[in-house]
């Protein structure tokens, strides 16, 4: 069951508050409430909903979405995320809640359900309606402050967009910035031999659970765990093992899970494999999928191979080669990302390595859905330099940042050479978003577990940058009144 209540925006002064006083509307978590449209998120939220009007109340999407923005915001873990909101009225403001209660209003087991109904997709959308619903108020603050007074009319969004995609761009506005990066997942450091003494280790948990009914009617199979766990340690506690000895240990390895999967095999047709719960079956197959990859490397000598599994726990983990000088080799999503006036916009994600230079064309079409035009230059990295993508910006007029094709000239034009510092000078603005990302929202290690919630995490911290850009520039446009009222006194 669901209730459509979120067109009746509480203000500030409405929350109560038991100990009396009233809430600081200049607030940061009142600001940032009033600059997401909750109206619109609960029309797409209603849609995940699987019925409205029986079962279980359901919450809020003010109070599902508030609660993942203030633990990504915070970095705090669910329970604190729980806590933090018990003792701040201005976090239960933001959630959508009347008054300040002291009982929790959910339990942090709702986290994880929160990052599963709101997908990737609505979160996208959302980064979307903040943008343009900041910038068009930037637009009319500029038209206020050139007629010298406020307009009572506001921006309708739905014309605005209509007449955009109604007309065809005929003229070139901004640049677009382009850049692609890793979000590591949080596991382990993940090599062969440890990844198959993980898989037994499960087997033979799994083994025990499959072997329990018929304990005293047949012998348990022998699994040799003691031996096997010895000649684990004795190379894993090596610092560096020769390429003999760890290709020793991984062919022991390989051949206990097999002996494991063999038993397994025995079990099951016995009795079936009704007595696993969903997180054994599940790894039962990931482990089967492990010892197959791993057993054809280890035949062809090869250390590569297609959908690479490095996680029993994450097998949609993938690894990313950087070519970083401190980490070649990242275990996470990799995203591209583009910048436009400092408003961050995820373009693409994906769990297997690609060519980011391919998000090229769809990322300047974006752009133009957005503002009506084409942009004027394309910032990016020498990977995005291909002849596909110097063909296509060709064509629309667009200039592509980077060297010509061909032997560089003799003589060094000073124009070109002092355009191609400009570029570069204003590419480090997002490059400075990935850190801001990571070091300030958690975009540099992903703590959820699911392929879906970790794609709902990295989205939601693309969308704190455009909230924390928009609270800036409101900030700095309040401290600027301030600072000219004064002036003019």
């Amino acid at each position: 069951m669901y209730n459509h209540s979120e067109r009746q925006m509480l203000l500030p002064g409405d929350f109560f508050l038991p100990f009396g006083g009233e809430l600081n509307p200049e607030n940061r978590w009142v600001i940032l409430a009033n600059l997401i449209p909750w109206w619109e998120i609960e029309e797409r939220y209603k849609k995940q909903l699987k019925d409205l009007t029986q079962g279980a109340h359901a919450n809020s999407v003010r109070l599902a979405l508030g609660a993942l923005i203030i633990k990504e915001r915070l970095g705090t873990s669910d329970v604190e995320t729980v806590e933090q909101i018990i003792e701040n009225p201005y976090l239960q403001y933001f959630i959508g809640l009347p008054e300040f209660q002291f009982e929790a209003p959910f339990h942090a087991s709702s986290m994880t359900h929160f990052r599963k109904r709101i997908t990737r997709e609505i979160i996208d959308q959302v980064n979307e309606w903040v943008v343009e619903e900041h910038q068009s108020d930037d637009n009319q603050d500029d038209d206020d402050d050139h007629s010298g007074g406020k307009s009572d009319d506001s921006p309708d969004r739905s014309n605005h967009v209509q007449d955009k995609d109604s007309s065809a761009p005929r003229h070139y506005q901004g640049k677009l910035l382009m850049d692609a990066t890793c979000a590591p997942a949080d596991i382990t450091y993940p090599t062969d031999l440890k990844l198959l003494n993980d898989g037994r280790e499960k087997l033979e948990s799994i083994i025990d659970t499959l072997h329990a009914p018929f304990c005293g009617q047949h012998d348990k199979p022998r699994t040799y765990r003691k031996k096997a766990r010895k000649d684990y340690l004795a190379l894993a506690k090596q610092k560096k093992p020769s390429k003999r000895k760890l290709r020793k240990g991984i062919k022991k390895q390989l051949n206990y899970v097999e002996r494991d999967l063999t038993h397994l095999q025995t079990l099951a047709g016995q009795g079936g494999l009704g007595l696993l719960n969903t997180k054994q079956y599940r790894d039962l197959f990931v482990i089967q999928e492990i010892y197959r990859q791993q057993k054809l490397m280890f035949q062809t000598k090869t250390y590569r191979i297609d959908d690479r599994i490095v996680s029993i726990s994450q097998p949609h983990v993938r690894p990313i080669v950087r070519g970083k000088p401190h980490t070649n080799v990242e275990f996470g999503a990799k995203l591209s990302l583009s910048l436009v006036d400092g408003w961050a916009f995820l373009d693409n994600l994906k769990w297997d390595a690609y060519h980011e230079a391919g998000d090229l064309p769809a990322s300047v079409e974006r752009y133009v859905s957005r503002n009506g035009v084409y942009p004027e230059a394309v910032l990016a990295d020498k990977i995005y330099l291909t002849r596909e993508n110097r063909r296509y910006c060709k064509e629309r007029g667009i200039r592509l940042s980077g060297p010509k094709l061909g032997r560089p000239p003799k003589k060094e034009d000073k124009e070109q050479k002092q355009i191609a510092y400009h570029d570069a000078s204003e590419r480090n603005a997002i490059e400075g978003k990935f850190g801001e990302g990571k070091r300030t929202y958690g975009l540099g290690l992903i703590q959820a577990r699911l392929q879906q919630t970790s794609e709902s995490v990295i989205s939601l911290q693309v969308l704190n940058l455009n909230l924390s850009k928009a609270l800036r520039e409101l900030l700095f446009l309040f401290f600027s009144r301030l600072w000219s009222i004064h002036y003019q006194n």
